[in-house]
């Protein structure tokens, strides 16, 4: 008896909470002549039918929990079309009433947890109303279409291209060329939103942050090229493309750890001195950002999303890609060291992997392996001033150059003291 008092104050607090945010949504329309349907009282009744319904259904009525359903469902219908007020019944309050039946059921059948994951995501659902109605009435017609152009780029056309080898040595992989146009295009679309939601500033360094994770590489073309239209948020592109910068050297470290634990011996003081100048020069804009409290807004913002300058990159890290695959399967490849920079003008992963791969076999003695992957980091960032330099806006090559410059000469330092 004790436990089924306990289900049923379950049941009834979960359906207490979801009612309580749909009320509380509906308070904040300023609608005071509107007849709401249902509150607090009417979704806890709900999520007790739910679990009465549950129970006769398993001790004594075979299908009463969907004869349950069906009563409801008819009630909310006849409510809607015979309201004098013409009250309508959106579609959300009803999806919130099944889902509340549905959580009793669910707490009487034992899957407590279940249900509480599932009415936390229905109140978040429910409290969002007011800022995602905010947020949908500040888009443009060109953020739809430009979102509905991210979506056939990513969700149509990647799944489309072939995933393998081709021409000699298999080197030219047409998904992982167009998965670059997706991660420049998509980081750069990424940026725009957070922009728009949450100011530029603190749009433009979540991206980065996130962009480190996903492509230090794409992160810094994506900015480079907004920093011509933006000049003036160079302070904030710039911070992001360092903190892209510095969040792939832990990315990369914490992965070769996973691989092979032994190498994060040698490898995290390098690393460490290569992340300083990335770390000091962060902090720095950051308290100056602060203390100056400078506008962070741009009145006209457009939407960064194009695909000309991502598929021309793409077409560049190809012939890399192909140049690195050419190397490797030659006598060449005993130049380990030549190898890893020539690979790092593309991307650290490959080459990390390799030479973490190689390591463990024994193919590589730990100091080549640990100076292979600091010559591959120089010349991923050697690539990323480059490409500020050839593409973005006047002040962010100021800033880039003191970042990334630093970032370089600690690297050559850390090499040299392996």
């Amino acid at each position: 008896m004790d436990d089924l008092l306990q289900s049923l104050i379950v049941s009834a607090s979960l359906g207490a909470l979801i009612g309580m945010i749909r009320q509380w949504g509906e308070q904040q329309d300023n609608h005071k002549s509107a007849n709401h349907f249902a509150g607090l009282r009417t979704f806890v009744l709900w999520a007790l039918i739910g679990y009465t319904a549950a129970y006769v259904d398993t001790e004594h009525v075979p299908y009463a929990f969907l004869m349950a359903m069906a009563l409801i469902g008819f009630h909310l219908i006849f409510h809607g079309m015979s309201s004098k007020e013409r009250e309508m019944i959106g579609l959300t309050t009803g999806a919130a009433t099944i889902i509340t039946i549905m959580l009793g059921a669910l707490v009487y059948w034992g899957h407590l947890m279940f249900a509480v994951m599932l009415a936390a995501l229905t109140m978040i659902v429910l409290g969002i109303k007011q800022m995602s109605h905010a947020w949908t009435r500040r888009f443009t017609d060109e953020d739809i279409r430009s979102t509905l152009q991210f979506a056939a780029v990513t969700g149509i056309v990647l799944p489309l291209v072939p995933n393998q080898g081709y021409g000699p040595y298999e080197a030219i992989n047409p998904y992982s060329l167009w998965l670059m146009v997706v991660l420049i295009s998509g980081l750069g679309f990424v940026g725009y939103i957070l922009m728009r939601l949450l100011g530029a500033r603190a749009g433009v360094i979540l991206t980065g942050l996130v962009g480190g994770l996903a492509s230090s590489t794409a992160t810094t073309l994506a900015f480079s090229r907004e920093s011509k239209t933006y000049p003036e948020l160079s302070g904030g592109f710039s911070l992001a493309i360092v903190l892209a910068c510095t969040i792939m050297l832990g990315r990369v470290l914490i992965i070769l750890g996973f691989i092979y634990p032994p190498f994060i011996q040698s490898l995290w003081l390098p690393f460490t001195i290569m992340a300083l100048p990335g770390l000091i020069y962060a902090t720095f804009v950051g308290i100056i950002s602060r203390q100056s409290r400078e506008a962070t807004d741009i009145p006209d913002l457009k939407n960064p999303l194009g695909l000309s300058i991502a598929v021309k990159f793409a077409l560049i890290y190809g012939v890399v890609s192909f140049l690195v695959k050419l190397l490797s399967q030659t006598d060449l490849s005993d130049g380990l060291l030549a190898l890893s920079f020539l690979s790092g003008l593309t991307d650290m992963d490959a080459i990390a992997l390799s030479i973490t791969n190689n390591l463990k076999d024994g193919s590589v003695v730990l100091k080549i392996a640990t100076q292979a992957l600091i010559l591959s980091a120089i010349a991923n960032t050697i690539l990323k001033a480059g490409l500020v330099f050839s593409i973005g806006a006047p002040q962010l090559r100021k800033h880039i150059a003191i970042a990334l410059g630093a970032t370089v000469l600690a690297g050559a330092g850390a090499f040299f003291i392996v």
